[in-house]
């Protein structure tokens, strides 16, 4: 399911055959079917629109270049998701290498949503990323809990305690700021 509630339709397996086969014209249609939901996946994993911009390009090369590993075992959706999951936590790990060797602290960026989805975006970067994932792939992709261990290659059971937790944890960061925003807004 697409993060806005869409379903996103499957593509016929023709297609997927015909641009694992090198056919620029099907893996340009993949692409375009899911540029928009695999980018929306990774800006909300990562907390970065640019570098999620990033991250989708990786993701869609190495798609490409895997696309003959395709075995039609689970969804198309959900195979592109992990080959996306993975080229994120490969960005994360560099990105954590880059930090830890220049000792630099990650530059805020400025919130230009709306207070409440400041808020959300601040908890939701305060996550681990394990966390964050599972909740994100279920929460946002709509993906059943078996297909969101698929995605990020855990079992099914990993991946309903991780959304668990990090439900509670996002409850416990949101509640106080309801309650002051709810206080202090004139209506």
């Amino acid at each position: 399911m697409e993060p806005g509630g869409h379903q996103v339709e499957e593509p016929h397996p023709r297609t997927i055959r015909a641009a694992a086969a090198g056919d620029a014209r099907a893996f340009e249609e993949l692409v375009r079917a899911y540029q928009a939901p695999v980018w929306r996946f990774l800006r909300r994993l990562l907390g970065d629109p640019v570098l999620a911009e990033d991250v989708a390009q990786e993701a869609f090369l190495r798609a490409y270049q895997r696309l003959d590993t395709f075995t039609f075992r689970c969804r198309f959706s959900t195979w592109l998701f992990q080959v996306a999951h993975n080229a994120a936590i490969d960005a994360l790990r560099a990105q954590a290498r880059r930090e830890r060797l220049h000792r630099a602290a990650p530059a805020p960026s400025p919130p230009s949503d709306p207070h409440a989805r400041a808020e959300i975006a601040d908890a939701l970067g305060r996550l681990s990323p394990k966390l964050r994932a599972a909740l994100l792939v279920v929460e946002v992709l709509g993906l059943t809990y078996q297909e969101a261990g698929e995605v990020l290659g855990v079992p099914e059971g990993t991946v309903k305690s991780r959304v668990f937790q990090a439900r509670e944890r996002m409850a416990a960061e949101l509640a106080p700021a309801r309650r002051h925003r709810g206080g202090s807004r004139a209506g």
